[in-house]
């Protein structure tokens, strides 16, 4: 899935295990306020319920997909992820991010 956000081919940036205190999140778009949360087997509902609700409260969007999905989907997952981040407004438009990532982040070629 990293691999997938990571090299730019969905035309949005994202960063890996972004802290959103007092949250982890495995993927978030910062430009589009956009969380893609990655849940195996044992996770607990009720905690994402809550989790989920706090980050939205904040102006974030989170989706949710099973292991399982990004196994044997990840084509689909990725077009569901891309087509959300295209309906989803700029968080800074017309600026770039007030906080860039640091130089070099990501997978190398």
């Amino acid at each position: 899935m990293w691999r997938q956000l990571s090299n730019s081919q969905t035309g949005f940036k994202f960063r890996r295990q972004a802290v959103i205190f007092p949250y982890i999140c495995d993927f978030l778009c910062p430009a589009k306020a956009m969380i893609v949360e990655i849940d195996g087997d044992t996770h607990d509902r009720i905690y994402d319920e809550r989790r989920d609700a706090y980050l939205e409260s904040r102006g974030y969007k989170v989706m949710r997909f099973a292991n399982g999905d990004v196994r044997d989907t990840l084509e689909g997952v990725m077009q569901v992820i891309v087509a959300a981040c295209r309906e989803r407004p700029n968080r800074w438009p017309g600026e770039p991010h007030p906080n860039p990532s640091p130089e070099g982040e990501g997978l190398e070629a």
